[in-house]
C-alpha cells in the first residue's frame, strides 16, 4: 500500500511540475501580451487617467489620449526586446464605458501602425526589468536610451503619471526571459 501511495504522490508532483512549467509565458510573446492586457484593464492609472487626461492642458475642448486615435476608435502600442526577433507584441487600447480599456493583446494582428498615434516600445531585458521593477523611472529611461521607442513623444509626456504605470505593469506579469533566438 505505501508503495501505491508514494507513486501516486509522486506522480503528482512530477504532473504539477509539468503543469507549471507550461504554464509558464515567455516574455513578451503573444500569451504574455494576453495577460498584460487583462493587467492594463484592472490598472486604474491606466483606465481612468488615460480615458480623462486632457491631450493638451490647455485646451479647453477637452480632448484626450484615448481619443486621440486617428479617428479609428483604437491606439497600438507594440513591444519588442532589443535583440531577438518577431515576434513583436500588440496591445490595442479602445475607449470603453468611458475607460480607456485594452481589448486585444497578442501577436502583432497586422493593422498599420500610424506613428502619430501609435506607439512602438523596445529595450533591452535588463532595462525592461529595471523599468518594470519602478527602479528606471520614465523620463530617465527615456532620456538615457534604455527605453526606445518610436510615436507620439510629446503626447508620452504629458501623459507621464500612467506611462510610468505601463512600464510597471510590463514587470507585473510573470515571466520567464530566455535568451533570443
Amino acid at each position: 500500500m505505501f508503495k501505491k501511495v508514494s507513486s501516486a504522490v509522486l506522480g503528482g508532483v512530477v504532473f504539477g511540475l509539468l503543469s507549471t512549467t507550461t504554464m509558464a509565458v515567455e516574455f513578451m510573446d503573444a500569451a504574455w501580451a494576453k495577460q498584460a492586457c487583462d493587467a492594463w484593464n484592472k490598472d486604474a492609472i491606466l483606465t481612468v487617467k488615460l480615458a480623462q487626461m486632457p491631450e493638451n492642458m490647455f485646451d479647453s475642448e477637452g480632448y484626450n489620449w484615448i481619443k486621440n486615435d486617428a479617428g479609428r476608435g483604437y491606439k497600438i502600442i507594440t513591444m519588442s526586446r532589443d535583440g531577438c526577433k518577431a515576434p513583436k507584441v500588440q496591445l490595442t487600447i479602445s475607449e470603453k464605458d468611458g475607460k480607456a480599456m485594452c481589448t486585444y493583446g497578442g501577436k502583432l494582428d497586422g493593422k498599420k501602425l500610424n506613428m502619430a498615434v501609435d506607439y512602438y516600445m523596445h529595450a533591452t531585458d535588463e532595462d525592461w526589468t529595471c523599468m518594470g521593477s519602478g527602479g528606471c523611472g520614465v523620463m530617465g529611461s527615456m532620456m538615457r536610451g534604455k527605453l526606445k521607442f518610436s510615436g507620439p513623444k510629446l503626447e508620452a509626456m504629458k501623459v507621464m503619471d500612467p506611462f510610468a504605470s505601463f512600464l510597471k505593469l510590463t514587470g507585473k506579469v510573470t515571466a520567464t526571459k530566455t535568451a533570443c533566438k
